[in-house]
Order: structure tokens, then C-alpha cells, then sequence
């Protein structure tokens, strides 16, 4: 099977998995998301061992963990908002378990163990509040997550077919030499598009929210993916794993919304 059917096959599993999760149930969902939080962290951590970074993978992982368990609980209204401060705690626990770790570089490792939950869980963790961002009773809005995913899709797709069909003139060749000026603008075009047909049918929020969303997705999405490919040059690696067949691994794929969601997030939390 080539590359290119490869991708499309995962693609699509990808794309249907994260659909029957949202709209089946909040709890799926959330407990989908944790797997993912989980995976990508360690995913993470383990790009670092290759230039011989040793965060603390295991701390960083759960710590990861109960940071997203913890908004999931807030945001569905199953645990009150001072449950979040437990984080806190957890930070200054690695700076105390890196006494007894004894390896060399240990504020090194202590900064991307703090780097990684900043990185990975904390965007994947305010994912959880993008279907009742104002904490109304009971409201589990899945058109809003739902359509911030296809924002990103459609960006991600649009720009990858398009720069595979026309494009020339690199985006940022340095980091990313295949990703191209072309691709990119056919991709943004796509994207607004898309916001334009969403605000259409999704009513939960206005037209133009749809479309500022839509503008937001297209540049952070678009960041996202560089900077992935920058923390991959770092470590000297073509892709962040091995786990999705045709895309790599976790961040590869979830790159674009890593970088996306926390400004979706406040977006969604001003207009609420």
C-alpha cells in the first residue's frame, strides 16, 4: 500500500473515530482525548530522549493526565473550579523528584517536562470546554467542537492537496520545505469556506464568529504544523512516531490543533 493510501486510510479512521465520539457522548469523547493526551505526551517526551533530554516521563504523563481529567470535570460541572488548583501541586513535585533522579542536566529536564504539559496537555485539555465555553447548566453544544475540527481538517487537507497539485513558492523553507505559499492559501481559502457553510447550519454561535474561528484555524493551524516540524528537525526526526500509518504519530496529526485551540478557546470564552 503506498504512502498516499496509507494516509488516507488512517485519515479517514481518524476523522470518523473523532466524529462518533463527539456527537455519541461528552464522556467518550473526554475519555478519547485522555487516551490522546496520554499518548502524545509520551510521544513527546520520547523525541526529547533522542538528543539525550530526560524530562520525567512518568510524572509528566500523569501529571498530564490529571490535567486534562481535572478541566474535563470542571468544564462537564462534576467537580467545582478550585479542583483545578491540584496542578499546581503537581508542578512543584517534579522539581522535587528531580532531586532524587540524580542524571545530569536536571533543570533541562525539568523545563520540558513542564514544556510538554504546556505543549501537549493543556491545548487537548481546553478542548473540553468547547462545548459549553459560558458553563451554562447541562449544555453540551458538540456543533461547536465538531466544527472546529472540520476547520482543521479542511485546512490541513486543503493545503496538502493543493501544495501536492501547484505549489512552487515555499512557505518557510528552513523549517518546512514542503510546505508552499500555494498550498497554504488554498487551504485558508477552504477553511473560510467551510466557516461560511457551518455558520449556515450551526446557529449555536453567529455567522461571523464562524468566520473569525475559520481565520483563526487557518494562521494557528498553519503555525502549528511549523512548529512541529521545527521541534522534529531539533531532534533529527521525519516524524514524531510510528503509531498512525501514512502520518506519523500523534503530534504529526494533532499538531495543527495544538496550536489552534487555545486561541479558539479564549475566542469561544469572550462571546459565550
Amino acid at each position: 500500500m503506498s504512502n498516499l493510501a496509507k494516509r488516507t486510510v488512517t485519515g479517514i479512521f481518524i476523522v470518523i473515530l473523532i466524529i462518533f465520539s463527539v456527537v455519541i457522548s461528552k464522556y467518550v469523547f473526554t475519555g478519547l482525548f485522555l487516551l490522546i493526551t496520554i499518548l502524545g505526551l509520551w510521544e513527546f517526551y520520547s523525541l526529547l530522549e533522542k538528543v539525550d533530554i530526560r524530562p520525567n516521563k512518568l510524572l509528566g504523563t500523569i501529571a498530564g493526565a490529571f490535567l486534562f481529567i481535572s478541566n474535563a470535570f470542571v468544564a462537564m460541572q462534576l467537580a467545582p473550579i478550585e479542583v483545578l488548583l491540584i496542578n499546581f501541586l503537581l508542578v512543584f513535585l517534579v522539581f522535587l523528584l528531580e532531586l532524587y533522579r540524580n542524571i545530569p542536566h536536571p533543570f533541562t529536564n525539568v523545563a520540558f517536562t513542564f514544556f510538554g504539559l504546556l505543549y501537549v496537555a493543556v491545548p487537548f485539555a481546553l478542548l473540553n470546554y468547547f462545548p459549553n465555553p459560558g458553563f451554562h447548566p447541562e449544555t453540551y453544544n458538540y456543533s461547536t467542537v465538531l466544527g472546529f475540527f472540520f476547520l482543521v481538517w479542511v485546512n490541513e487537507s486543503g493545503a496538502y492537496l493543493v501544495g501536492t497539485a501547484i505549489g512552487k513558492n515555499k512557505l518557510f523553507e528552513r523549517v518546512s520545505p514542503k510546505k508552499t505559499w500555494e498550498g497554504t492559501s488554498g487551504g485558508g481559502i477552504l477553511c473560510l469556506i467551510t466557516a461560511w457553510i457551518l455558520g449556515m447550519f450551526y446557529k449555536e454561535i453567529s455567522d461571523v464568529d464562524w468566520l473569525i474561528i475559520g481565520g483563526i484555524v487557518v494562521v494557528l493551524s498553519t503555525y502549528g504544523d511549523l512548529f512541529e516540524s521545527m521541534l522534529k528537525r531539533s531532534v533529527k526526526c521525519k516524524d514524531s512516531g510510528t503509531l498512525l500509518p501514512g502520518h506519523g504519530g500523534i503530534l504529526d496529526r494533532f499538531d495543527g490543533f495544538i496550536m489552534a485551540t487555545p486561541f479558539v478557546f479564549v475566542y469561544l470564552f469572550f462571546i459565550a
